[in-house]
């Protein structure tokens, strides 16, 4: 956790001193995931598979080609049924994941571009449960990766998709991957 808050800090930070330089945006979004339930000693686990959240994100165009971001992504509630041994039981997983990134971009012409991010990804995942000793909770800071294309509506509205990866793949909860549909207002 101390790591997620000394990169947030840094940079909010940078982007801060760089908007006199760069240019500002902010987005909003749907990202989709799909969420999964594999801990040792459960059997016919299921969910409810993909679901879509609700993601906020933020950064600055530090040139036409390099930038910055940050964002979150609140995790909906996910139900999942599963069997230990005989006995049946019900679970819910829900959480949220933030990222900071640097992000390079490629313009293909003035409508499209195509970009990637790397940076610092954090999750943080519940698992709740009435059968004892499966609710948990877990929280890790991992490399955070994407990669996606931005049609440019006019000189302040775009529209954005891309693949998002958050570390490594988890034993329960939401997946690292997510695909997110976005739009973004550029100051």
């Amino acid at each position: 956790m101390k790591k997620l808050i000394f990169a947030l800090i840094a940079g909010l930070t940078a982007m801060g001193a760089a908007q006199a330089q760069g240019r500002p945006y902010v987005g909003v979004g749907v990202a989709s995931s799909d969420h999964d339930l594999r801990i040792g000693g459960i059997a016919n686990a299921n969910s409810e598979g993909y679901k879509p959240s609700a993601k906020i994100f933020g950064g600055v165009e530090l040139t036409p080609m390099f930038g910055i971001e940050a964002g979150y992504t609140d995790v909906r509630k996910s139900e999942h049924t599963f069997t230990i041994g005989a006995t049946p039981g019900r679970a819910t997983t829900d959480g949220s994941r933030s990222y900071v990134a640097g992000k390079a971009s490629m313009p293909i012409n003035e409508a499209f571009s195509v970009y990637g991010k790397l940076g610092a990804g954090y999750t943080k995942t519940n698992l709740s449960s009435s059968t004892p000793l499966v609710s948990r909770s877990d929280s890790k800071t991992e490399l955070y990766g994407a990669l996606g294309g931005q049609y440019n509506l006019n000189e302040k509205v775009a529209l954005t998709l891309e693949y998002e990866r958050y570390g490594k793949t988890k034993q329960y909860g939401v997946k690292a991957d997510a695909i997110t549909v976005a739009a973004k207002y550029a100051f």
